[in-house]
C-alpha cells in the first residue's frame, strides 16, 4: 500500500470522453501530470522559474495500468506518492473514482532533471523533496 503525500480531487469533463462514453486513455496522462504540477506548486516550485534557472524536470518513463473507466461527470481523486532511485524521482500516481474509491488507474512516472542542458541530479529537488522521502 502506497503512502500518498498529495491528493487532488477532479471531475471528468464531457470533451474528455471518446465515442464509447468513457475517458479517452490519453486524458489520464493529463490528470496525473496536472496532479504532479499541483503538488510541485504546493511546495513552492514554479516550472517557469525552474526553466529560467536552467532546471528542466522531464518525464523519462511512464507506465499506466487501466482498471476502471471513468465517464462524463465522474468525480475522482488523484493521489501521489514519491520515491527516489538514483537520479530519478519516481512518482507513484493512482486515481480512484469517487465516492466508492474504486481504482481507475495505477501508474508510475519516472522523472529526471536536465540542468543547464545536461542530465543531472538536482540539489534543489533533493532539498525540496527530502521531507517527503523520509516519511
Amino acid at each position: 500500500m502506497e503512502k500518498y503525500i498529495f491528493e487532488l480531487k477532479m471531475k471528468v469533463r464531457d470533451y474528455e470522453c471518446d465515442l464509447q462514453g468513457i475517458v479517452n486513455n490519453a486524458n489520464y496522462q493529463h490528470y496525473i501530470e496536472h496532479t504532479r504540477h499541483e503538488f510541485l506548486s504546493s511546495v513552492g516550485v514554479s516550472f517557469a522559474q525552474l526553466h529560467q534557472q536552467g532546471i528542466d524536470p522531464v518525464v523519462a518513463r511512464l507506465n499506466m495500468a487501466f482498471k476502471t473507466p471513468l465517464t462524463s461527470g465522474d468525480e475522482f481523486i488523484s493521489r501521489l506518492a514519491l520515491r527516489k532511485e538514483g537520479i530519478k524521482y519516481v512518482f507513484v500516481q493512482d486515481i480512484y473514482r469517487l465516492p466508492d474509491l474504486k481504482p481507475v488507474i495505477k501508474s508510475t512516472v519516472e522523472t529526471v532533471c536536465v540542468v543547464n542542458g545536461r542530465l543531472s541530479d538536482s540539489a534543489l529537488f533533493n532539498e525540496i523533496f527530502a521531507p517527503y522521502l523520509n516519511q
